[in-house]
């Protein structure tokens, strides 16, 4: 973050701004909204902005004039007079403000929604103020005005949910029914009474928003950008209890667990597993037998080479209710992200998946089928064997010129394409030092992929100096 967003208490504070025109009136509006007492200093100043003050100083800044405040906004639009009080602002320890200019301020505005006494404030550091400013119509335009009100009413409910619920997780659970449910739905909708006496009815019903048994979600996390993650995947996120997560979910899709969510990792790679799937079975069971909301985040789709199925049918044995979320599946994503569509009418008329591992080994493949198939064919966790499946494919009758290419780490900012043929997989992959996670996807539409994206391999000379 470029910021760390705070909410700073201003009301009986003295706040001083210097300026007199518009610009100095628009920070001194949404300062005063705050209860603060407000210091005008200008040679001149705006009939608008002189109503808001509590003190109007008719006369240019001097740098004593900082003094004893908590917050200072230079708006004169002069540049040198905004850094004089940007300097002694700073030397006697004050927070300030200049608009427009984020080298001169030890904070930036951000821009503002009100729905008293909730705040939203949206900020990119001062990199784009006209960009935020957008953010924040679209943001107004889906907020609800009576949230306000609704936050006022849930309030008023606190000490008695807090005196009738013995811990912090069966509190946290009320209240989540009560926000995602009748009571705040026929609140916004203007029936406030109905709302009133359906939260109070709430509260005297110690079972209201507690499940008895917990339940799992098994998501998909897709192939690594946190911005492919469905809308679906997130909310469930947030409202995780308990998060058991694999080694090949992107650590900034972690960002989007709550915070008070335990993490329990439980990542396998070749020939190393944190815990064996069946022990990962036995854990899901357990913690939502124990009553809480778990999190089995997986990368890709879990249905799809992620033994999602196993840990379904092993949650419904023990009679525990389990959601399926899917996830954007490698081949689709590493696909998008290099431009390679895996069908085209006049490339490939269809796309077959497979997994370069068994599990006893090498998998137990059709090699013939696939070879005839005329498919495109992409291959999961099959860059140890590259050499194993290359060979397999041109045993079978797949020509060793037909395109092929590796990616690692797809749609991640590390992301490498590595294009080449059957027959030149497992020595580009070694060439290039590529570790995983990697796909590979063999036939015509490799042709496709964009140029601009493929990874050049550095000459050996040049490796060490790079």
């Amino acid at each position: 973050m470029r910021g760390f967003p705070v909410s700073l208490p201003l009301e009986g504070q003295k706040v001083l701004v210097v300026g007199g025109g518009e610009l100095a009136l628009r920070k001194a509006r949404l300062v005063a909204k705050a209860g603060c007492r407000l210091t005008i200093i200008a040679g001149e100043i705006h009939p608008d902005l002189a109503k808001l003050a509590d003190k109007v100083v008719l006369r240019d800044f001097t740098p004593d004039d900082v003094e004893d405040h908590r917050i200072i906004f230079a708006a004169t639009d002069v540049e040198e007079v905004d850094r004089a009080v940007a300097d002694a602002a700073n030397k006697a320890g004050i927070l300030v403000n200049v608009p427009d200019k984020p080298a001169l301020s030890s904070f930036i505005m951000p821009a503002i929604i009100d729905r008293e006494p909730i705040t939203i404030a949206i900020s990119s550091g001062g990199a784009s103020p006209v960009l935020v400013r957008r953010l924040r119509e679209r943001l107004e335009a889906a907020l609800e005005p009576g949230l306000g009100r609704l936050t006022t009413l849930l309030d008023s409910f606190r000490t008695a949910v807090k005196a009738t619920r013995e811990n912090e997780t069966a509190r946290r659970r009320f209240w989540e029914a009560v926000i995602d449910g009748p009571v705040a739905r026929d609140f916004l909708a203007g029936r406030e009474q109905s709302a009133r006496e359906a939260l109070l009815a709430a509260v005297n019903n110690p079972d209201y928003g507690q499940a008895r048994t917990g339940t799992v979600a098994l998501v998909g996390a897709g192939p690594g950008d946190p911005d492919l993650l469905t809308l679906r995947a997130l909310r469930v996120l947030q409202d995780a209890d308990v998060v058991v997560h694999d080694k090949l979910v992107d650590e900034r899709i972690m960002d989007y667990v709550r915070r008070d969510a335990r993490r329990i990792y439980v990542g396998k790679s070749k020939s190393h597993h944190t815990m064996s799937q069946e022990a990962i079975n036995q854990l899901l069971v357990a913690e939502a037998k124990a009553g809480h909301r778990v999190v089995r985040l997986k990368g890709g789709d879990p249905f799809l080479f992620g033994r999602g199925g196993e840990e379904m049918q092993a949650l419904r044995f023990a009679n525990i209710p389990v959601e399926i979320v899917p996830g954007i599946t490698a081949a689709l994503g590493c696909g998008a992200s290099t431009a390679i569509p895996v069908t085209h009418r006049d490339h490939a008329a269809g796309v077959t998946f497979v997994t370069g591992h068994g599990k006893d080994g090498e998998p137990d493949l059709d090699w013939q089928a696939l070879a005839r198939l005329r498919h495109t064919l992409v291959v999961y966790m099959g860059l140890s064997a590259a050499e194993t499946i290359a060979r397999r494919l041109t045993e079978a009758g797949m020509p060793a010129d037909t395109p092929a290419a590796l990616i690692e780490k797809g749609t991640r900012p590390d992301q490498k394409l590595i294009t080449g043929t059957l027959a030149t997989l497992a020595p580009l992959a070694a060439a290039h030092g590529l570790v995983g996670p990697a796909i590979i996807i063999i036939g015509d539409v490799v042709r496709l992929a964009d140029p601009a994206l493929i990874t050049t391999l550095v000459p050996d000379h040049l490796r060490e100096a790079v």
